[in-house]
């Protein structure tokens, strides 16, 4: 199955994808998680995308793409890929449908998460990430929370929340 899930931050677009991926065997692919696999992995590619990110700058779209070609050569991709919030505007939208012609690859399914405000809020506020850098594992305070002092049930690292994942007050609030 080759599917694209959209939606925003905090809809559930992961949790959708594992259950995907558990379901047929498919590969769940951000392009956080391949940026990071780039940068670590000391590719060409990575050395150029670690740069923009150390820097604070956005990865460019061009770069991206090509990190994306090369993750969807990979074997693993052959039984099927969800990209998990891929792509995000519509230059590489554009630049996706390039790419999969390209590659004679053909989208199964798009899908679009719509989901109330608060409950993407609610989700969000909840999130807690692993620290380790490797791990990243992502836990719910409601509904799978990491161990009681607050630790990674799967590496022992630090579990914490992203500052771009709190409830910031609205400026009429001050």
């Amino acid at each position: 199955m080759r599917v694209i899930l959209l939606g925003a931050p905090g809809a559930g677009k992961g949790t959708v994808a594992k259950l995907l991926t558990d379901f047929d065997g498919s590969v769940q692919i951000s392009t956080g998680d391949i940026l990071r696999g780039a940068v670590k992995a000391g590719t060409e590619l990575g050395k150029k995308a670690q740069g923009y990110m150390e820097r604070g700058e956005l990865v460019p779209d061009s770069l991206i793409m090509e990190i994306m070609e090369a993750r969807l050569q990979e074997p693993d991709c052959k039984k099927g890929f969800i990209l998990d919030g891929f792509p995000r505007t519509i230059p590489q939208a554009d630049a996706l449908k390039k790419l999969l012609q390209k590659l004679n690859l053909k989208l199964d399914l798009v899908v679009n998460l719509d989901v109330p405000k608060e409950v993407v809020l609610d989700r969000l506020t909840t999130r807690r990430t692993c620290s380790n850098a490797d791990c990243q594992e992502i836990y719910n305070i409601k509904s799978k929370p990491p161990t009681a002092d607050g630790k990674c049930k799967k590496c022992g690292s630090k579990v914490v929340q992203r500052d771009d994942e709190t409830r910031k007050p609205s400026p009429s609030a001050c």
